[in-house]
């Protein structure tokens, strides 16, 4: 009976001190820190590979190093000229300072994405949707150096954010539509008149200089007869010049 009993103690020692052991043995990822507590202080981080802790005494939380996709989702924003639009992002970042991530914010993925929801608030806010539709890339390096500079105590570096849509009501849609109509046609009347007045002030230029030397203008008046003459009309019509009636007997001068 003795005997069983030492077994049964020994068996049950054992098992305990198998559990402690693995307990104690921690193996971490290479993309893995881990932040260690010793009696609730912390005493350093550690990893990757196989670390070591006191069984009981230590405690390690731990921090994942990757690149985390964040989306934020949709968030109702009032356009400095008075749009409602609902706006979508996503958010790049990644734990830059294992420590400062588990010690100065109790949870850094709820954090980061309550502030990225907020800050995209805030900075569409400020522009018009016209500006929201065709700037994104300025609106997502603002959001993102205002992001970037608030988590960093958190030990996180914001790497990029990306406006993903932003949707309009139906009839926001149609009076853009008409809006962009009327932008076009008033673009198409303004090269227009332009061009109208470049061809007057060709004009003008070549009166004056045609004015200058009255040979200019017989060449002129020739050049127009025979255009005249090759456009195959049955009846010609063209001014007869003042200065040549002089020349022709029994046609006097009005």
């Amino acid at each position: 009976m003795e005997i069983f009993f030492d077994i049964g103690f020994y068996g049950l020692l054992a098992i305990f001190l198998i559990a402690l052991l693995a307990s104690a043995i921690k193996v971490l990822r290479e993309y893995e820190r881990a932040v260690v507590f010793t009696l609730g202080r912390f005493t350093g981080t550690k990893g990757p590979g196989l670390i070591i802790l006191i069984p009981f005494v230590q405690q390690m939380v731990r921090v994942d190093l990757r690149t985390i996709v964040l989306d934020v989702p949709k968030q109702d924003v009032i356009s400095k000229d008075n749009v409602s639009v609902n706006v979508s992002a996503v958010i790049y970042f990644r734990v830059m300072d294992a420590e400062k991530a588990t010690i100065q914010v109790e949870n850094f993925m709820a954090a980061t994405s309550e502030l990225a929801q907020t800050t995209l608030r805030a900075v569409l806010g400020k522009h018009e949707l016209d500006e929201m539709l065709a700037e994104r890339d300025k609106l997502n390096n603002d959001i993102q150096e205002i992001l970037d500079s608030q988590t960093e105590i958190w030990g996180i570096k914001v790497a990029n954010v990306e406006i993903k849509h932003v949707d309009v009501a139906e009839s926001m849609i149609r009076a853009i539509a008409r809006q962009a109509e009327a932008e076009r046609e008033r673009r198409a009347k303004v090269i227009n008149a332009e061009g109208e007045q470049q061809a007057a002030q060709k004009l003008l230029e070549a009166a004056q200089i045609m004015a200058k030397d009255p040979g200019a203008m017989q060449l002129r008046y020739l050049s127009s007869l025979n255009f005249i003459a090759g456009d195959k009309n049955s009846t010609i019509v063209f001014p007869f010049p003042i200065e040549m009636a002089s020349l022709v007997p029994g046609i006097k001068k009005a």
